[in-house]
């Protein structure tokens, strides 16, 4: 069987796409030195600090979910994603570059500590007199929350992410040469230590990035909600990349209704699994009701974050719930590439409302969600998504535009649904 994709040389691809690539390049580097002139030149450093935590935090989720999506596909050896996942490969370029851009904050936490991250610092005051130095619940966890630890376990986490999108890359792009299915297996076997591998990493980035910035706050339930997040924002920008590519012609002819629709489908999976497990959380501290886990939900229940804490609850589970409950919305592109971009949009306004209100004034009062913050933020999330884009254009032109030699190739091809009308 002979589709458009089999003819799609590596030649092919920088023409469209070299120009466009350029372009996020450009704004990815505007976007980095004006958050760079931000930091410098603003009065509060350590909220344009944090702002690029949310911007790091945001595309470290898109690319770690576009990573668990491969190795779900590989471990379950699927066959109508096929056609799928070598954009999510592409996107995993972006993993090297995203350590890179990690280095300031790591730099910040020797040079400037307790700037971002307040239990860096001893002699941080917190509210009721006392240090971080002096403080039992500090203490206890100071073997866990120290500069040392903080910088060897974020090095770990990008050298985990790294070591498995290269091995699944380089199995990927050499099968599109020599068609061996050794390929095959080497990732099925990555994917098999690989899921866990990531499910720790990330678990544990999330605990260190955004948790600790109020160590005193518990939750057992963190590293899911950072997971479901993760896989939220990839199938989201699955969408939207292949959409993209379909009305650019390329996936006209290879990418059908059927596939189209199992990608969504999986998105409106992880719209419950997201509203499970936030729910949980937020019930299981509401009936403990015990004080070094309400406060966190205390500080966001009380100016313009409780119309955040609203926004998310509609906009992030009850809108796209009931709009990918009708199947016409699931199986048309314009429709499913609206939704997903509110969504895109949604996760970042929740890791905003994760990050954002460790900025307390004298009092203990979280600063506002619409202050100077919310241009620091973007800035930040233009200059890095920049970056991500143009690795993601790098890659895409180098290689097949699907995996030609994939032993599951024609199957995912002719994938129909049976069930479908």
């Amino acid at each position: 069987m002979t589709a458009p994709a089999a003819t799609h040389s590596p030649a092919a691809a920088p023409a469209p796409t070299a120009a466009l690539a350029g372009k996020f390049l450009v704004a990815g580097l505007v976007g980095l030195a004006l958050t760079a002139a931000g930091f410098f030149l603003a009065h509060d450093s350590a909220g344009v600090a944090l702002s690029y935590l949310v911007g790091i935090s945001y595309w470290s989720a898109v690319v770690i979910g576009m990573l668990m999506l491969v190795l779900i596909h590989h471990i379950f050896d699927a066959g109508w994603s096929v056609v799928i996942r070598r954009q999510f490969e592409h996107g995993l370029a972006a993993f090297p570059w995203l350590f890179v851009l990690f280095l300031p904050l790591l730099a910040s936490a020797w040079l400037k500590p307790g700037l971002i991250w307040p239990w860096m610092d001893l002699s941080h005051e917190l509210h009721g007199g006392h240090t971080v130095g002096t403080d039992p619940l500090y203490l206890k966890k100071a073997s866990f929350l120290n500069v040392k630890m903080f910088t060897a376990m974020t090095v770990g986490f990008f050298a985990v992410w790294i070591w498995l999108s290269a091995r699944l890359r380089k199995a990927s792009f050499t099968q599109d040469a020599d068609g061996d299915k050794k390929w095959t297996f080497m990732s099925r076997k990555t994917a098999a230590f690989g899921i866990p591998l990531n499910a720790l990493a990330l678990t544990f980035a999330a605990i260190y990035w955004m948790k600790s910035l109020e160590y005193h706050w518990f939750s057992t339930m963190y590293g899911v909600w950072f997971f479901s997040n993760c896989i939220r924002a990839a199938l989201a920008f699955g969408v939207v990349i292949t959409v993209w590519l379909y009305q650019r012609g390329d996936y006209k002819g290879i990418y059908n209704t059927n596939q189209f629709h199992c990608l969504t489908a999986l998105a409106f999976a992880f719209v419950v699994f997201w509203a499970y497990i936030t729910f949980s959380q937020y019930f299981l501290i509401w009936n403990a009701n015990v004080p070094e886990e309400t406060f966190w939900y205390n500080i966001r229940e009380s100016g313009d974050w409780w119309w955040i804490g609203m926004l998310l609850l509609f906009g992030h589970f009850f809108v796209p719930f009931l709009f990918w409950l009708v199947y016409r919305n699931k199986a048309t592109r314009a429709p499913a590439l609206k939704i997903s971009l509110w969504i895109a949009a949604i996760i970042l306004v929740d890791i905003c409302y994760n990050v954002l209100p460790a900025l307390k004034d004298h009092h203990g009062v979280p600063q506002p969600f619409f202050s100077v913050n919310l241009l620091w933020v973007l800035t930040s999330v233009v200059g890095i998504g920049g970056i991500c884009g143009w690795a993601y254009l790098r890659s895409f032109a180098r290689t097949k535009l699907i995996p030609i030699r994939d032993p599951r190739i024609v199957e995912s091809l002719t994938y129909h649904e049976a069930t479908a009308p």
